[in-house]
């Protein structure tokens, strides 16, 4: 189990995460640490409660944003791959046509 020490707020805070996941962790605090040092500067120190709370719900909207616009773009991409499969199959429908007439010709 690994172990990092994350500074938000200039409170530093022990944590426990899987091994090798030590960075991953403290550039998420870094974000975290930021976002509450933004809302420090605009309403002051309310309370490192209230401060983290601001800061978590404003990135819970960032990734509620973020998500919206992923599902949006894979219901975008399915409807591309329906799209392109319903020419595909209009285009081996037109082909067969044409060989069909092609080979009446022939015959003729």
């Amino acid at each position: 189990m690994g172990q990092v020490v994350v500074k938000v707020n200039g409170r530093e805070f022990a944590l426990s995460c899987t091994d090798g996941q030590e960075p991953r962790i403290r550039r998420l605090a870094q974000y975290l640490d930021a976002r509450v040092g933004e809302f420090a500067k605009t309403v002051g120190q309310v309370g490192e409660a209230r401060l983290i709370l601001l800061a978590a719900l404003t990135i819970a909207d960032e990734l509620s944003d973020a998500n919206e616009a992923l599902q949006q773009e894979r219901a975008r991409a399915q409807a591309g791959s329906a799209a392109d499969a319903a020419a595909a199959s209009g285009i081996r429908s037109i082909a067969e046509r044409i060989e069909s007439i092609a080979a009446r010709i022939e015959s003729s």
